[in-house]
């Protein structure tokens, strides 16, 4: 007998969350598998924490469907929490707790079996690099390590989902690899919603990223997915000195679609940086490079331009403004 597929762990259909009317979130639809990490990305006020908290529970959604590992987050909200560890952006913490006391006091209550909760507790804090302050009191801890203790709760209870919203706020660099590191390993084992201003360390950690502006997904895909999508061009930079008056037609004998699209001016050896883009996603680098020495071209550097998820992040939320500035007003409308 074939086995029932599982259902995504997070499934969101048409959401619509409004505020006196005004949209925060505006019919969005995605879907989660089991054990991806997905990024959530979108300027300030683009309807992430509203999402995300609607997700959880802690908000009631105007409109849409959303459920968590098969259980609507409506109509049987208990069922989801239990399977949700959930970090917000402003975590709240008993300043007049131990770090240890703390965390025991959030396993009982997430229903963690006494016999399992000391030595989960201790595999978290090692997890989190938190064994050395597990007597701290919270109040008196830095705020990257008051984060790293929000991170410990979250996966404490070992949920199959966990929704993180802009975990490494305070962190230093090495936390911020902490915190990377942690959640790379939970890949394949959790389902991990994170949201982020530090898009290098979204496009490093993430399986899948969406992008949100306005309170609707303008983009969504792998971040390389997304660099064709989005910014729909290869770049190469090219430092190159020599006679260039016939550089169009060498171009087009290497990729009919390959043309310049900056060119500087020369250096004190005659050298020019030169910046070419085509459609192609193939690496035409070597081609590039061959046809540039058969003309007897000097060539001092040849590199593809990777362009960041910072680019395609700024290229979408552009693109979506663009086109509501485009969209034609209602009549009797301002």
């Amino acid at each position: 007998m074939p086995e029932t597929p599982h259902p995504p762990a997070i499934e969101v259909s048409h959401l619509v969350k409004t505020f006196s009317g005004v949209p925060a979130v505006n019919d969005i639809s995605f879907a989660a598998p089991r054990g991806e990490i997905l990024g959530f990305l979108g300027p300030n006020g683009a309807g992430k924490s509203t999402t995300m908290r609607i997700l959880t529970g802690y908000l009631p959604a105007t409109s849409g469907q959303v459920s968590i590992c098969g259980f609507p987050v409506a109509s049987d909200p208990d069922a989801v929490k239990r399977r949700i560890g959930y970090m917000p952006e402003n975590n709240p913490l008993p300043e007049e707790m131990r770090v240890s006391e703390y965390l025991y006091f959030r396993g009982r209550l997430k229903e963690v079996p006494r016999r399992k909760l000391g030595s989960r507790i201790d595999e978290v804090l090692e997890l989190c690099d938190l064994k050395h302050v597990r007597h701290k009191i919270i109040g008196r801890l830095s705020k990257g390590f008051r984060q790293r203790v929000g991170i410990a709760e979250s996966v404490l209870a070992e949920p199959p989902v966990i929704i993180m919203d802009e975990p490494t706020i305070g962190l230093d660099p090495h936390q911020i690899l902490i915190v990377r590191d942690l959640i790379a390993s939970l890949r394949g084992r959790m389902t991990v919603l994170i949201s982020s201003h530090i898009l290098p360390e979204i496009e490093v950690t993430c399986d899948r990223v969406l992008i949100i502006n306005q309170g609707r997904i303008v983009a969504q895909g792998t971040p390389a997915n997304l660099r064709r999508e989005v910014l729909g061009h290869s770049a190469y930079e090219v430092e190159a000195a020599g006679p260039l008056g016939s550089l169009a037609f060498l171009l087009s004998s290497v990729d009919p679609g390959l043309s310049v699209a900056s060119e500087g001016e020369a250096d004190s050896l005659g050298f020019r940086k030169i910046t070419l883009k085509t459609m192609n996603d193939d690496d035409v680098g070597e081609a590039i490079l061959r046809a540039f020495l058969s003309e007897g071209l000097r060539v001092r550097s040849l590199c593809r331009a990777r362009p960041t998820l910072e680019d395609v992040f700024l290229a979408a939320t552009r693109r979506s403004w663009d086109t509501v500035a485009e969209e034609p007003k209602e009549e009797g409308r301002a």
